[in-house]
């Protein structure tokens, strides 16, 4: 539980709202955090750059968080991207150009305000987490140091759009989520005259987020920018690496804590796409603290621990029961010099009639693998939020869907970290295919606990900036790397490896129902195993924050998940409903704004079991925001189909102000696949 921290060696002013400049006369809004003390003897200064609007989209996080550095001595600002939350212009989309040359002009502009002393620090989360690398790639002079949490090096292989040269069906959830938040107008209270007019140019100007990245099914130069994997001598100020094992964006800190060439550490938890003083799963860790050494170092020129001890802390995963209600997480911290630490070697496992074997088999046969349409209702999330009810529960009825591989029970306890690597000659009888891998931890009494997974688009082998159709009947070499992990497998478990061509409702399924045949004598399994795992004391145990803003709950929140099956029809329907919040946070009022958000999502997908061309997904969600004479509200729909050589889908959204339509907006495209 954290800890609310009150006596802070500076006392803080808290400046609602400020305009930056830029050289172009575009204003970007800024929330300030300032030490009264800056004005006699300037600080250091952290930034915080992302779209979700600081008046009234992250202020629950940002009182706590920000207020605490800044009662350590830093002046805080958390700016609105251009085009978002009070700022002037228009978001056209993300991680663009604009984005990065507007970043470079806040942080000259901060360092060169009186208040501060020269030096500037850049954090975030997410789409702030990636921007942190994209802008400490272009070398401001003024930027001593990042922290970068639950992001990404590749925006292609590892974000929310494609995966493994496959369309992720959280595109669409995402797409439409950015429809809700850009849907808001800019507070009048802060603004003044010309709100009205600039939230209407932004209403008949909004793009239609979910097909500008489903538009780019290849790694073209659109995803190489801003994927800082591209040119990794470009940082060239030290840098904080944050992940979590339930988020989906770990391989990153595996990428950059084995690249960068400039100080580095990272953390990387239990937890899932929040930051880590919020942990969940449990435990959280007093990131704050962490954060206040890490700044200390890099912006003041302390002395200090910030770059003591492994160069990893690690929290590596005990075996567990497999829950989709995963509060706690159990294991312990562990320590690493990188991320292909030298006390990691490949251990290859060999595939043969069922069987996970330690040896080759020999004159092993080959095998047909063909999974229904709904191999992976199991799945949890692709990327963790800290609900619960996201984790992939038991895995046996995914493994009915699947061609599965197992080993004998351990005689002792098995660790591995990293990022396992499978591969196997194989043939298909379709020119279009995915192939999925899962690796589990099978308990004696039977229950499977998904450890990692990974897939890939078999069209892609020959490059991922290539499409290539394979050629039915031809044997095709394919490599494919799972998700980056640390698990201790107990003594008496077993491992088992699923092989399937389908995983929905994650993955949008391939044009046709294909059979792969793969040749077991060349499949290998290579895991990651750590044979001594370095215990640690690990990051600081204790969450420590500032005292959270003021807020209602007016209404609680709920997330309701289910799955039906119809026999008739043969198809399932996976619904996903946030009532009252997205991620079920409930109705809620900030009382010292004086401003209400409600914000409801329903996702249903639905899919026949041997048709992947039925594969229909419908987003439905309500974006209200407000007070008493200044109420919005934002209806969107979403549909989703694809024939053999299209993606079709379509928007709709309505908006109201006060209960009066001010627009109608509708998109429809048709996207080869």
């Amino acid at each position: 539980m954290k800890q609310i921290v009150s006596d802070f060696p500076h006392a803080v002013t808290v400046t609602e709202h400020l305009w930056i400049t830029l050289s172009d006369g575009t204003r970007l809004a800024a929330r300030m955090w300032l030490p009264d003390s800056a004005s006699v003897t300037p600080v250091p200064a952290v930034l915080e750059y992302i779209p979700y609007r600081k008046r009234d989209g992250t202020r629950t996080r940002d009182e706590p968080m920000h207020g605490y550095f800044a009662g350590h001595g830093y002046a805080v600002l958390r700016v609105d991207m251009r085009g978002s939350g009070e700022s002037d212009g228009l978001l056209a989309d993300e991680y663009l150009l604009q984005e990065q040359e507007d970043a470079l002009e806040v942080i000259d502009w901060i360092s060169r305000q009186p208040w501060c002393g020269g030096a500037v620090g850049m954090m975030g989360k997410s789409w702030g987490g990636f921007n942190c690398l994209q802008v400490a790639a272009r070398r401001p002079a003024a930027l001593k140091a990042i922290i970068t949490v639950c992001s990404t090096d590749d925006r292609y292989n590892d974000d929310i759009h494609y995966k493994g040269g496959c369309l992720l069906n959280d595109n669409l959830w995402w797409g439409g989520i950015m429809l809700a938040y850009q849907s808001r107008p800019q507070d009048p209270a802060l603004v003044g005259e010309g709100a009205w007019r600039d939230w209407i140019g932004r209403l008949e100007n909004m793009p239609f987020f979910p097909a500008l990245w489903m538009e780019h099914p290849l790694r073209d130069d659109y995803w190489r920018h801003g994927s800082v994997c591209e040119d990794w001598p470009a940082i060239q100020c030290p840098v904080l690496a944050i992940g979590g094992w339930a988020d989906a964006y770990s391989n990153a800190v595996f990428h950059l804590m084995d690249n960068l060439q400039v100080p580095a550490r990272a953390i990387i938890g239990p937890w899932a796409h929040i930051y880590p003083q919020d942990g969940t799963p449990a435990p959280a860790i007093g990131f704050l603290q962490e954060g206040v050494v890490w700044w200390d170092r890099w912006l003041k020129g302390k002395d200090n621990a910030a770059m003591s001890g492994p160069k990893i802390q690690a929290w590596l995963n005990d075996s567990q029961p497999p829950s989709a209600l995963r509060p706690t997480a159990k294991g312990e911290w562990i320590g690493f010099d990188a991320g292909g630490a030298g006390n990691v070697r490949a251990v290859p496992l060999y595939l043969d009639r069922g069987q996970l074997n330690r040896r080759p088999a020999g004159a092993a046969p080959w095998v047909a693998v063909c999974s229904p349409q709904n191999h992976g209702l199991m799945g949890g999330e692709w990327m963790g939020a800290g609900v619960l009810g996201e984790s992939p529960p038991d895995q046996r009825v995914d493994d009915g869907q699947a061609v599965i591989f197992e080993g004998e029970p351990l005689p002792e306890p098995l660790v591995i970290f990293g990022l396992p690597e499978f591969s196997v000659r194989l043939k298909s009888d379709r020119p279009a295919a995915m192939l999925y891998v899962r690796l589990s931890d099978v308990s004696p009494d039977g229950a499977v606990n998904r450890v990692t997974h990974g897939w890939v688009n078999l069209a892609h082998l020959r490059g991922q900036d290539n499409k290539v159709p394979l050629v039915p009947g031809e044997t095709v070499g394919v490599s494919l790397r799972l998700d980056g992990i640390a698990w201790r497998f107990a003594a008496g478990h077993r491992l088992r490896l699923s092989v399937a061509t389908t995983f929905w409702p994650m993955v949008w399924p391939m044009p046709e129902e294909a059979t792969l045949s793969l040749d077991l004598s060349s499949a290998r399994l290579s895991l990651p195993v750590c044979d001594a795992p370095q215990p640690i004391a690990g990051p600081h145990p204790q969450p420590e924050t500032a005292a959270d803003t003021p807020v209602t709950v007016l209404s609680p929140g709920r997330v309701d998940r289910n799955l039906t099956y119809d026999l008739v029809t043969d198809s399932w329907t996976s619904v996903t409903h946030g009532v009252g919040g997205v991620f079920g946070e409930g109705v809620y009022r900030f009382d010292d704004i004086d401003t209400t958000v409600d914000h409801s999502l329903r996702r249903q997908l639905t899919v026949k079991n041997r048709d992947p061309l039925s594969a229909h997904y419908l987003l439905t969600q309500t974006m209200k925001i407000g007070r008493r004479g200044w109420w919005t509200e934002a209806d969107i729909t979403l549909d989703m189909k694809s024939d053999l050589t299209h993606f079709i889908v379509e928007g709709r959204m309505i908006v109201c102000f006060n209960g009066k339509q001010v627009m109608d907006k509708a998109w429809r495209k048709r996207i080869p696949r």
